[in-house]
């Protein structure tokens, strides 16, 4: 036992020992405390980027005629950039740059941590004198580094990661009309995302659409980009192809 305590507090397995501490507790805190899953993620997208209230999705879609701004059932961001502003998240670009990305950064750090703390006290035990040591120290960066990037591969398959809203996903979608009428210049309609969040959108027709009013249904087809709406056309989920 003193030899294992001797051989974790000398050079280099020193400088991860305590590396080591940090990251086993860490963990505890994990497991005892529970920070939960969000904090496992590093802040990962913060909710699915905020969720743009997935109508962030579309969040503060555009100024329609007489001022009326449709914006997001819950956020208010702007296509798909969700509360967190662009913050943490598990795809930190010096992980990336080492092909360490696809995990979360507590992750990533923790099997660097322990690989690199295993291989020096290897090398510790094995070695003496301060040349060979510092090999010892060499050596354990770069086996740390190759052995979390062999087990981050299969482990990134248990961390998807969250793609980020936008305006397209609203795209095939049917809505509800919102307001009496829909012309080329004015309208809203009510869309439900996929996970079942609703947001109030500008919405335009191409041509004159008399039957589109307050309750009815329509599809939304396209996007105009620099008019910041959504173009619909008359559709009746009831019939055989609208």
């Amino acid at each position: 036992m003193g030899g294992f305590v001797a051989a974790a507090l000398a050079f280099p397995t020193a400088l991860f020992s305590f590396a080591l501490v940090v990251v086993v507790g860490y963990w505890l805190l994990m497991l005892v405390g529970g920070l939960g899953f969000d904090a496992l993620h590093g802040g990962h997208g913060v909710g699915h980027a905020g969720h743009v209230g997935h109508a962030g999705h579309a969040g503060d879609l555009g100024h329609g005629a007489g001022g009326h701004t449709a914006h997001g059932g819950h956020g208010a961001a702007q296509d798909g950039h969700g509360a967190d502003g662009g913050g943490a998240h598990h795809h930190g670009g010096v992980l990336d740059a080492l092909g360490l990305g696809g995990v979360p950064v507590t992750v990533a750090v923790s099997l660097l941590v322990a690989l690199a703390w295993f291989v020096s006290l290897a090398g510790t035990v094995l070695t003496s004198g301060a040349p060979a040591r510092g090999g010892v120290f060499a050596v354990a960066l770069v086996a740390s580094w190759a052995g979390t990037r062999l087990l981050v591969r299969p482990l990134s398959r248990l961390f998807p990661e969250d793609r980020p809203a936008t305006r397209g996903d609203f795209v095939g979608r049917v809505c509800v009309i919102r307001t009496g009428r829909v012309t080329a210049d004015f309208g809203q309609a009510e869309v439900t995302a996929e996970d079942g969040s609703t947001a109030t959108v500008q919405v335009r027709t191409l041509t004159e659409e008399p039957g589109l009013a307050a309750g009815r249904t329509a599809l939304i087809f396209d996007y105009d980009a620099d008019g910041e709406h959504f173009l619909v056309a008359p559709f009746d989920p009831a019939l055989p192809g609208g």
